[in-house]
């Protein structure tokens, strides 16, 4: 990754329950083409083989776009399909031990509270998740974190941010007053009437919001 390959409209494509690949993957290609500018496969609990296959099928459309993919969970599944990278949970594959197995992949990192993101700084990932700000059926059982994280985030994470959970048309400009100028999304945007539309107007709003030229960036 360079320094400049990280977006502002981070797209968490999640396959559904029963719904065709087909359909998945246009609906993908749609929020690709209206503004998604940087793109995670989620794929919990799944088999590598079927993970990997999907990833390399979603990994044509983001290159098509100059779209950095990223692969949740899965340092394995993110080298099959020829990632860029790869997003790791609180209770994922610590960092240095993903860049010990896969060094050029950029790695991302979720976290819930400032000690949190203090603590992943301190492992120089690519980017950090902040959230979820507001309750979201994606992450059942965890708490929301609100808006004063993304307030804390914005006054003292350097390193780049998403702010993610819960964000739609509805709170997003509040999300953006707190002080987010990257935001990541799921159901907002993949399970929109139209995706391309809804990214397009994701990106008119967070356009209007410049992104701090404090931000220290550990892409390799």
């Amino acid at each position: 990754m360079t320094d400049t390959s990280l977006g502002r409209l981070y797209l968490v494509a999640t396959p559904r329950p029963d719904q065709p690949e087909a359909e998945f993957l246009a609906r993908v290609e749609a929020a690709l083409d209206g503004g998604v500018d940087t793109l995670q496969l989620r794929c919990k609990d799944w088999e590598a083989l079927p993970y990997i296959r999907l990833g390399v099928k979603v990994g044509v459309l983001s290159r098509a776009r100059s779209v950095p993919l990223f692969i949740n969970d899965r340092v394995d599944v993110a080298l099959a399909c020829g990632a860029d990278g790869v997003h790791l949970g609180q209770d994922d594959l610590p960092l240095n031990w993903a860049r010990q197995l896969a060094p050029h992949l950029a790695v991302g990192r979720s976290t819930h509270a400032p000690e949190q993101a203090l603590t992943a700084v301190q492992e120089q990932p690519d980017y950090v998740a902040v959230g979820p700000v507001y309750a979201t059926p994606t992450k059942p059982g965890r708490a929301a974190v609100g808006l004063e994280y993304v307030r804390w985030a914005a006054q003292h994470l350097q390193t780049p941010w998403y702010a993610i959970g819960g964000i739609d048309a509805l709170t997003l400009p509040d999300v953006l007053e707190a002080g987010a100028r990257r935001v990541a999304v799921v159901r907002a945007v993949l399970d929109a009437p139209d995706p391309a539309v809804t990214a397009a107007t994701f990106r008119q709003h967070l356009d209007q919001w410049p992104v701090s030229s404090q931000e220290v960036r550990h892409a390799g």
